[in-house]
C-alpha cells in the first residue's frame, strides 16, 4: 500500500468516504501501526470525529476562537509541557481519557504551571481543590498532604484523570463533564443534565472543546503512515 504522510492520508480518507461525505461527517483514528482507519460512522471506541459536523456542539462565547497555531506549537515545544508528557500518557492509559483532552485541560486552567493556585483555592496542574483530592485520591496518596500531593506534577494529573473519567462516565458527555468540573455537579443536574447557562463555565468548555480538537487531529495527522476505509 503507497504511504502517504499523515495529513494527506487523513484528507484522502475523507475524499474516498464518500458515504461520510453525504452524511456530513466522518470518524477515524491512528492505530498503534501508525495506519490511519477512516469510516462513515464510528465503529468502535477507538473512532474520534475527523470533519466538522460530528464535533461536540457548544454555545459559543464571545471573544472565544479556535485553537490557534501558535498555541499548538507551543504545546509541542515547551519544557513544562515536555516534562509532563510521559505522566500525561501514563495518566491516559490508566484512567482510560485521551492525553489530547487531559493536556487541553491543563492548558486552560493553568497554562502548564504546576505551581498555580486559583483564588478559589484550587492548586497545580489541573486546578483541582483540596476536597476533590481527597474523594479522588489513589492508593497511597492519602498519607500525604494535599498541598504535597496537588503541587506534585505527576500525582496531580492522575488524580485530575481520575476525576475526568469519573465525571464522563456519569454524564455521558464530554461537555457535561467538563462543564460539571468547572461550575459543580451540582450544577449541571440543576438544569437538566444540560450545559448551565454561565458564561466562564460555556467558555471554559468551548475552550477545552476546541483545543482538544485541534490536537486529536494533529496527533492523528502526526502518527498516520497507511490508511485503510472501512
Amino acid at each position: 500500500m503507497r504511504r502517504l504522510p499523515g495529513l494527506a492520508l487523513l484528507a484522502c480518507g475523507l475524499v474516498l468516504a464518500t458515504g461520510a461525505a453525504r452524511a456530513g461527517g466522518a470518524w477515524g483514528y491512528v492505530d498503534g501501526l501508525g495506519v490511519a482507519h477512516v469510516a462513515d460512522a464510528p465503529l468502535d471506541s477507538h473512532y474520534q470525529p475527523l470533519l466538522a459536523d460530528p464535533r461536540p456542539k457548544v454555545i459559543r462565547v464571545p471573544g472565544k476562537a479556535d485553537a490557534s497555531t501558535a498555541l499548538l506549537t507551543w504545546l509541542e515545544i515547551a519544557p513544562e509541557v515536555r516534562v509532563v508528557a510521559p505522566w500525561l500518557r501514563e495518566a491516559a492509559q490508566a484512567h482510560g481519557v485521551d492525553r489530547e483532552l487531559l493536556t487541553a485541560v491543563i492548558a486552560v486552567e493553568s497554562g502548564f504551571d504546576a505551581r498555580a493556585v486559583s483564588p478559589r483555592g484550587a492548586r497545580g496542574l489541573m486546578q483541582i481543590t483540596p476536597e476533590t483530592a481527597e474523594r479522588y485520591a489513589g492508593a497511597g496518596d492519602v498519607q500525604r498532604p494535599a498541598d504535597e500531593r496537588l503541587f506534585d506534577a505527576r500525582t496531580n494529573i492522575h488524580t485530575g484523570a481520575r476525576m475526568l473519567a469519573d465525571l464522563i462516565r456519569r454524564f455521558g458527555r464530554i461537555d457535561l463533564a467538563l462543564a460539571a468540573w468547572n461550575a459543580g455537579e451540582a450544577a449541571v443536574r440543576r438544569h437538566g443534565g444540560a450545559l448551565p447557562p454561565i458564561d466562564e463555565t460555556r467558555a471554559h468548555v468551548q475552550q477545552v472543546l476546541e483545543l482538544y480538537w485541534a490536537l486529536l487531529q494533529r496527533s492523528q495527522n502526526q502518527r498516520a503512515r497507511q490508511l485503510k476505509v472501512h
